[in-house]
């Protein structure tokens, strides 16, 4: 069999607001936009956000990401993330202190179109 190598999987949510989706995960959860892509002015946003080498790609298109969708993200320093996080003034989510689970301690938030997020520390 040949040695075929696969890249860390990079999901895809749904959005519907350009200006949620960016206030949501560049200005509060740290976020960088690397790229975005339309087809044509006027159509729908399709770009990647990414923070050390998480990576996530929003979609404005119908049928891409289904709203509710669950991502796990493994964090180095969960208890510095949380206090990043929490330290910010974001109307819309307050996460709760991390805690035990699957996967070592952590929290999640959501993002404005139901899909959340959950940050642990492996472990």
């Amino acid at each position: 069999m040949a040695d075929i190598r696969l890249a860390a999987p990079i999901p895809v949510l749904r959005i519907f607001d350009v200006a949620k989706a960016y206030e949501f995960y560049c200005d509060y959860l740290g976020f960088a936009v690397d790229w975005e892509h339309r087809f044509e002015p006027g159509l729908p946003l399709y770009a990647q956000v990414s923070r050390s080498s998480a990576k996530v790609h929003l979609s404005e298109h119908h049928g891409d990401g289904t709203p509710g969708t669950v991502v796990w993200i493994a964090v180095s320093d969960i208890h510095g993330l949380y206090a990043e996080v929490a330290g910010k003034s974001y109307a819309y989510a307050r996460p709760g202190a991390p805690e035990d689970g699957p996967g070592g301690p952590g929290f999640s938030v959501t993002d404005p179109f139901g899909n959340e997020l959950r940050f642990a520390q492996p472990d």
